[in-house]
């Protein structure tokens, strides 16, 4: 039987045609973009042009888009980059939720441990970080608040407008990470109220390798990585033009059909929890089953058994146990923690996340491996 891969949220394949648009740059336009011949004038043309397809499919202008090396670049930029503007020594206060990505969470503790306070607001048992919670938690020397857009692991999508709206009030600047809602659900920065907002090119069908901050006009970042000045002096370091090139081609497919392709997504993972469940019975749960979550993601706790021992016995199916920076042991997760999840039942959870490339046929084996597998590990549990 072939692989079949249930891991998007993790990271996905390059979609054929990125790897079209940036072949050409790993061979004959290997100029530098900051050269002014010919061949350095066609990279930064290409990459302008990148620039010009990600602001469209965010909302933004151009001269908002900073291109870096990653999603977790991005974050740490964000954060560091308005907390830094003033020294450790003055005071700043930060805020996050407890179901960030560690790209936010141990870039705060960080921060903490330099010198500013650090607030982490909780979430419901939904997972879901509710706005009032988080303006109660402001202070009149609350610098930024950063709020992810959805969980990586339940794909619980956040009120992140609402949020927003509470920061500004009081004249404090927001960010989202976003790296797992771009492509999936709308991001667009003014619908969403956002100062600022993290992409990651290697969620999006990109290569690894490649990120975004958007920065709205007006709001001044210290830059962290310090060199010749390149992005308007916010990330120095000659640019990665093939990886920006696919990130561009990435956007503009993302763009097309997002709602056609977000229905899709949403029947195939409704799908495979239907089998699921007629199989597992009720005691098969949803973790966030009554917030609103990315039509991708499918994070569900099968009873009486390990989520480990359930996929290493189904090992044509790629898939996460909670959240793929997290593997590697079975504790629970800070996310399922947060949501207050009885540890019987998250040492049970499965992430499966489905993408671009997933059939139905993909879904209903997987379904049968995972069932087959949960039998025979129920039984033995049973035995015992």
């Amino acid at each position: 039987m072939k692989n079949i891969y249930l891991d998007y949220n993790a990271t996905t394949p390059i979609a054929p045609s990125v790897q079209e648009a940036m072949a050409p740059f790993l061979s004959e336009h290997f100029g530098n973009p900051s050269s002014s011949h010919t061949m350095g004038r066609a990279c930064s043309e290409a990459i302008e042009d990148s620039r010009s397809k990600i602001a469209s499919m965010l909302g933004a202008d151009v001269d908002e888009i900073v291109f870096t090396s990653c999603g977790t670049e991005s974050n740490n930029l964000a954060l560091k980059g308005v907390m830094m503007r003033q020294a450790p020594s003055v005071g700043g206060h930060l805020v996050i939720s407890a179901i960030e990505h560690p790209a936010i969470m141990v870039t705060a503790k960080y921060l903490e441990k330099i010198g500013f306070d650090l607030t982490i607001v909780p979430c419901n048992e939904h997972g879901v970080v509710q706005a009032n919670i988080v303006e109660n938690a402001l202070r009149p020397d609350t610098l930024l608040v950063s709020i992810m857009h959805a969980n990586n692991e339940t794909g619980v999508v956040q009120p992140i407008r609402a949020i927003a709206e509470a920061c500004h009030s009081r004249d404090i600047l927001f960010h989202t990470d976003a790296a797992q809602s771009v492509g999936k659900i709308r991001t667009a920065v003014d619908e969403l109220n956002v100062d600022m907002l993290t992409i990651a090119g290697h969620k999006i069908y990109s290569p690894k390798g490649v990120g975004v901050l958007f920065v709205r006009r007006g709001v001044h970042l210290e830059p962290i990585i310090h060199g010749a000045g390149h992005e308007c002096g916010l990330r120095a370091g000659t640019e990665n033009v093939p990886y920006i090139v696919a990130l561009g081609r990435s956007a503009l497919l993302a763009s097309r059909g997002l709602d056609d392709a977000a229905d899709r997504l949403a029947r195939l993972r409704d799908r495979l929890y239907a089998r699921l469940r007629s199989a597992v019975g009720p005691n098969l749960t949803i973790n966030g089953a009554l917030a609103e979550r990315l039509p991708n993601t499918l994070s569900v706790n099968f009873p009486k058994i390990n989520g480990y021992d359930l996929l290493a016995r189904t090992p044509e199916l790629m898939a996460s146990t909670g959240s793929a920076c997290h593997s590697g042991n079975t504790n629970v997760s800070p996310t399922l923690q947060a949501m207050g999840l009885d540890p019987e039942i998250a040492r049970g959870c499965v992430r499966l996340s489905v993408g671009w490339y997933t059939s139905e046929e993909d879904i209903d084996k997987a379904a049968n491996l995972l069932i087959a597998a949960w039998e025979s590990l129920s039984e033995a549990e049973n035995v015992v």
